[in-house]
C-alpha cells in the first residue's frame, strides 16, 4: 500500500497545485488541444504516453478542458474520457498526422486556447498552421532509432524530416524535454535553439514505494516494449554472462512486442531459458510488486528521453544497471542510485557488482534520488512554459 503523504509532502503538493491554479488564471487559457502519435492504451504505448497522461490529467483536475487527438487503438472506442481528459482516437499510425491537422483546421474538436504537440520522431508541423499559444513536448532525438525501426529508404526520409526539414519552423516554439542530456541531444542533433529547449523532469506515481521482501534468489527485471531499440537481446546476453558468476540469478522480462519470439530463441540458444521469464504486459499492481521483489532493474536501450522504469524502480528502493545514454544519465545517479555501462561489454560485470557488496548502498541511494520526482511539479512547470507563449496586449 502506498503511504499517505507526510505533512511536509502535503504542504508541498498543495503549494504546487496552488501555483498551477494561479498560472491558469493569469494565462486566460481554458481549453487545450493535444496532438500525439499514440494513446496510453495503445499496445505499443510507453513512457511518452504515460508522461502525457500524468501531465494532462493534472491540468484537467485544475479545471482546464483538455482534448488529446491520437491514432486509433485496435478494438477500442474512438472517443473516451480518461481522468477528466477527452481522448479522440482516429486514423492509423501514418494517417493520424494529416488527419489530425485537418481536424484542427476545420475546428472539428471545437475551439482551443492553446495547442500542445508531442513530437515523437515525426512532427505535426504545428508552427505552419496553428496560431496562438503553443508548446512542443519532445523526449529525445531519434537519430539512433530510425535505422532500427524502418527500412533504409524510409529511415533516411524520417531522419531528414526530423533533423533538417522540420526544425527551422520550430524556432519560436518552446520545446519541453525531460532531461538535461536529452536537451543537449536536441540542440546538437535536431538544431533547436538553446534558449528554446526547457528541461522539465517527470514524476513518479505514489504507488511506487518500498514494501515487502526481495525474492530469495537474485532477480533482475527489464520493463518495456520488446522492440529493436530497447535491445533486450543485449541484456539477455549480459545476463547469461553474469549467470556464470552468480548462482541462482534470474531475469524477468516485462512487456511485449515484435521481438519476443527472437528473444525467447536467444535465451534458449544461450542456455538460460529456464532462468528468463517472459511475463508480457502486466497490471500496475503487478509491476509495483515486481520492482519490490527485484534486486535490480536493467535496461540496454539505445535511446531514451528518460529512464521512466528506472525511476519507478528507484522509488521502490531498487537500483539500476543501464546503458550510459541520454535519459539514463539523468534518471540514474551513477555510482549512487545505480551503475551505467559505457559499453555493452560492461553490462555483465555491472550486474554482478550491483548485486554484490554495493547493493545496500545503491538501494538506499536509489530511494533518496527518487524523492525529487513529482508529477504535480511536472504539470505545473509544463503549463507555465505554455502560458509564457500567451501574448497579452
Amino acid at each position: 500500500m502506498t503511504p499517505d503523504p507526510s505533512p511536509d509532502d502535503r504542504t508541498y503538493v498543495e503549494q504546487t497545485r496552488d501555483d498551477l491554479d494561479e498560472c491558469i488564471d493569469r494565462s486566460g487559457i481554458r481549453r487545450i488541444h493535444v496532438l500525439a502519435w499514440r494513446d496510453l492504451e495503445d499496445p505499443e504505448a510507453g513512457g511518452s504516453e504515460l508522461h502525457l497522461q500524468e501531465v494532462t490529467s493534472r491540468w484537467a483536475a485544475a479545471g482546464l478542458e483538455v482534448c488529446i487527438r491520437t491514432s486509433e487503438v485496435p478494438g477500442q472506442p474512438t472517443t473516451i474520457m480518461r481522468d477528466g481528459v477527452e481522448v479522440v482516437r482516429r486514423a492509423g499510425r501514418h494517417q493520424v498526422f494529416p488527419r489530425a491537422v485537418l481536424a484542427e483546421l476545420l475546428g472539428r474538436h471545437g475551439r482551443r486556447d492553446a495547442l500542445v504537440e508531442v513530437w515523437n520522431g515525426v512532427p505535426f508541423l504545428s508552427p505552419l498552421w496553428a496560431r496562438g499559444p503553443r508548446l512542443v513536448i519532445q523526449h529525445h532525438d531519434h537519430a539512433d532509432m530510425w535505422p532500427l525501426v524502418l527500412p533504409p529508404g524510409p529511415a533516411r526520409l524520417g531522419s531528414l524530416l526530423e533533423h533538417h526539414l522540420a526544425p527551422p519552423w520550430y524556432r519560436s516554439t518552446p520545446v519541453v524535454t525531460l532531461s538535461a542530456s536529452s536537451r543537449e541531444g536536441l540542440i546538437a542533433g535536431v538544431g533547436h535553439r538553446p534558449d528554446g529547449v526547457h528541461v522539465v523532469e517527470p514524476g513518479v506515481h505514489r504507488r511506487f514505494s518500498p514494501a515487502g521482501r526481495r525474492d530469495p534468489e537474485p532477480l533482475v527485471v527489464s520493463v518495456g516494449r520488446l522492440t529493436a531499440s530497447k535491445r533486450v537481446d543485449v541484456l539477455i546476453r549480459a545476463f547469461a554472462e553474469a549467470s556464470e558468476q552468480m548462482a541462482g540469478l534470474r531475469l524477468e522480462i516485462i512487456g511485449d512486442g515484435p521481438e519476443e519470439a527472437a528473444l525467447r530463441a536467444l535465451a534458449g540458444s544461450l542456455g538460460v531459458n529456464a532462468a528468463v521469464i517472459f511475463r508480457g504486459r502486466i497490471s500496475d499492481d503487478e509491476l509495483v510488486a515486481a520492482y519490490r521483489r527485484a534486486r535490480l532493474v536493467a535496461s540496454a536501450s539505445i535511446s531514451e528521453g528518460w529512464g521512466m522504469t528506472l525511476t519507478e524502480a528507484a522509488a521502490c528502493a531498487t537500483p539500476s544497471v543501464a546503458t550510459d545514454i541520454a535519459g539514463h544519465r539523468d534518471a540514474v545517479v551513477d555510482g549512487r542510485s545505480g551503475l551505467l555501462a559505457t559499453t555493452d561489454d560492461e553490462l555483465a560485470g555491472l550486474l554482478v557488482e550491483a548485486m554484490g557488496s554495493r547493493w545496500d548502498q545503491l538501494s538506499a541511494g536509489a530511494l533518496t534520488a527518487a524523492t525529487r520526482f513529482n508529477w504535480d511539479r511536472t504539470a505545473a512547470e509544463a503549463f507555465r512554459i505554455l502560458a509564457s507563449t500567451v501574448h497579452t496586449p
